[in-house]
């Protein structure tokens, strides 16, 4: 089974990732470890939330178009890794090895596949 790892940044956080433009050498490492074991199938870092665009809909017709993400927020979606692991327990072992920021957290969900 497929599971994502939504990667929860803050402020303190992002101020560092700001700063470079290279994976960090423990997000380096730990993508190798599962290529190596078999488990990567993608991931990536995101641009900070102020280089987004949201959509918006209040009918589930109309678009809005705004510049930034949806809400104000002190956390954001900083990056992802899509896994496959056997289980939630198999995933959460994955996870748990996950380098995050001072004040992260990874959110483990299972990858409802489409079709």
């Amino acid at each position: 089974m497929e599971y994502v790892f939504l990667i929860i940044e803050n402020e303190q956080g992002a101020a560092a990732a700001d700063q470079s433009t290279d994976v960090s050498p423990a997000h380096a490492a730990y993508a190798q470890k599962l290529v190596e074991a078999g488990a990567m199938r993608g991931g990536n870092r995101l641009r900070p939330p102020a280089t987004s665009t949201t959509i918006r809909s209040t009918d589930g017709t109309d678009r809005i178009v705004t510049d930034g993400p949806y809400a104000e927020a002190k956390e954001y979606l900083g990056g992802y890794y899509v896994v496959e692991a056997d289980d939630l327990d198999g995933a959460l072992k994955w996870a748990s090895e996950l380098p995050l920021p001072p004040g992260g957290a990874v959110e483990v969900r299972p990858i409802w596949a489409m079709g």
